[in-house]
């Protein structure tokens, strides 16, 4: 058995019957919705035509908000409709992003996310969903599509329905019929300013661009959005603070390790900055990023569940495992350094690195599966994120050397001291290269999907291109890489531009980061 919907496009008349059914049973609050009904016109007067689309949960085989929920507050039941249960829910709003047909919207009075669970409650007593007995067309037709009887069942076997974005993967259970093929892909429709009856209202993202710089020029005669919805922008700029900060912490023991394992005899013994000073600012920032990360939950009074109420597929909670490995093997090398005096032995520093990397990078996999967000699906992002975990440690290093009582830049001037932080310049530059290539790799090569490329468009020639272009390659990547080739060049213990050229690097990684988010969530999905 496996309940879904097939919604006939020839008979809705787009009356809003439904959510207002939706919203009677499910009593849910005004500025969001489980279900809606979305308009566009073609054509330009008097050839001009009007069309509707019914939007909604498409209940999915393959649901990637179950996958990436990490307290499995979303779940399958055995008759196909996926489900929730708020009482697990954290608010981290990952099933927000990772849904592509934007069916899930964050409760403003549970701060728990909701959508369209296809009325359980009622199929459970043998009744049908609230918004297919209150159709005035019966356009809305609900039932097992896997039994030949129903009339669902036989609609979807006769193969003249169709669904949205079948290019996900995530055969959903959705069905139309007589619908125009704009309503299946959100790239062909064009955004407006305002609609039919009113503005359109601000969807609370600080990241939401105008309809103007959020799309490419429309096509001659595209379809045009003339009501919908507002749909939330699930985050903000915590999450971009959140990379930040892990990038930092992830980088000072990568580099640490590096630098005692083949660098020059000079910092083989580790002395206090290596020993002692890295792994502490490593967890320093390690901390920060755990307050971020729990800052960001709508329900931060949760969020012990993902550890008691685990979903392992999730890469929220491979994540969270990760980082508490790293914190305890950070805290095993501050240790061992601070009462033995000396380096950590290999075993400890390359286990420590490994789990810095794995901490730097698992962002990869948990914005991967984001699969509403076309641009996070890039394979470089995983690269991007190694080098500037680089390029973050190698600057916070450079920075802590100078920190008063913290040698080797406390007994300045002497050539071990100015030596020292010339090595730290040179890891810097070098990951300032990858950083620089990776990033120009991202928007140059050819994009992989529609929404790909009008994500990259925006930062390559959009509203965002300013950033990119001397915010993140001038200002935090080529000026910084200069002034640190430079200072190795000329090897003199010119402090202020060392200090320059790691807090440039620091802006150009946090920028990228929030581009990255930025973007992504500036294309529409439904």
């Amino acid at each position: 058995m496996r309940y879904g919907f097939v919604i006939d496009h020839n008979r809705c008349i787009g009356c809003h019957a439904c959510t207002v059914a939706c919203k009677e049973e499910h009593d849910v609050p005004v500025g969001v919705f489980r279900t809606w009904v979305k308009y566009i016109e073609k054509g330009s007067f008097p050839n001009s035509s009007r069309h509707f689309g019914v939007m909604r949960c498409n209940h999915c085989e393959a649901a990637p908000c179950v996958e990436i929920c990490p307290t499995q507050a979303l779940f399958h039941r055995p008759d196909g409709i996926v489900d929730f249960d708020n009482s697990r829910c954290i608010g981290c709003k990952s099933c927000m992003q990772a849904c592509p047909y934007d069916a899930l919207y964050l409760d403003p009075r549970t701060h728990t996310a909701a959508k369209c669970n296809f009325c359980a409650h009622r199929i459970e007593r043998e009744l049908e969903p609230a918004c297919v007995i209150v159709c005035p067309t019966q356009a809305i037709i609900a039932g097992d599509i896997d039994d030949p009887a129903s009339v669902a069942g036989r609609m979807v076997a006769s193969g003249k329905v169709a669904v949205r974005k079948p290019h996900k993967g995530t055969e959903p259970k959705l069905f139309y019929a007589g619908i125009e093929g704009d309503f299946l892909d959100p790239s062909l429709m064009t955004p407006q300013a305002s609609y039919l009856w009113a503005e359109r209202a601000p969807d609370g993202n600080p990241y939401a661009l105008p309809p103007a710089h959020a799309e490419p020029k429309p096509a001659p005669g595209a379809a045009r959005v003339v009501y919908d919805v507002a749909h939330q922008r699930p985050w903000g700029l915590i999450p971009v603070f959140y990379l930040w900060t892990k990038s930092i912490a992830a980088g000072l023991l990568i580099v640490a390790t590096l630098l005692l394992g083949f660098g020059p005899p000079i910092l083989r013994d580790g002395g206090p900055l290596l020993g002692t000073g890295a792994p502490l600012a490593a967890m320093v920032f390690l901390a920060i990023t755990t307050a971020l990360l729990i800052a960001d939950l709508d329900r931060p009074d949760r969020f012990y569940f993902i550890l008691t109420k685990s979903n392992i597929r999730s890469w929220l909670v491979r994540g969270t495992w990760v980082l508490m490995l790293f914190g305890a093997l950070a805290f095993a090398w501050f240790a061992w350094a601070w009462l033995m005096r000396a380096a950590p032995p290999p075993a400890i520093r390359w286990a420590a690195a490994a789990a810095g990397v794995g901490s730097a990078c698992y962002s990869a996999f948990l914005f991967a599966q984001g699969r509403g967000r076309d641009l996070w699906q890039n394979p470089g992002f995983l690269w991007h994120l190694l080098a500037q975990a680089v390029v973050a440690g190698a600057a916070a290093l450079i920075l802590l050397a100078m920190v008063p009582g913290v040698p080797p830049l406390d007994v300045l001037p002497t050539p071990h001291a100015v030596s020292a932080v010339r090595i730290f310049d040179g890891v810097m530059v070098i990951g300032l290269i990858f950083h620089i290539a990776i990033a120009l790799g991202i928007v140059m090569l050819p994009p992989y999907t529609a929404d790909a490329r009008r994500a990259i468009e925006l930062i390559r020639a959009g509203r965002l291109s300013a950033t990119f272009w001397y915010g993140l390659i001038l200002a935090g990547g080529a000026m910084p890489a200069l002034l640190a080739a430079f200072l190795i060049w000329r090897g003199g213990p010119e402090l202020a531009l060392d200090r320059l050229a790691a807090l440039l690097a620091l802006l150009g990684v946090f920028i990228f980061d929030e581009i990255w988010i930025m973007a992504g969530q500036a294309v529409p999905l439904s």
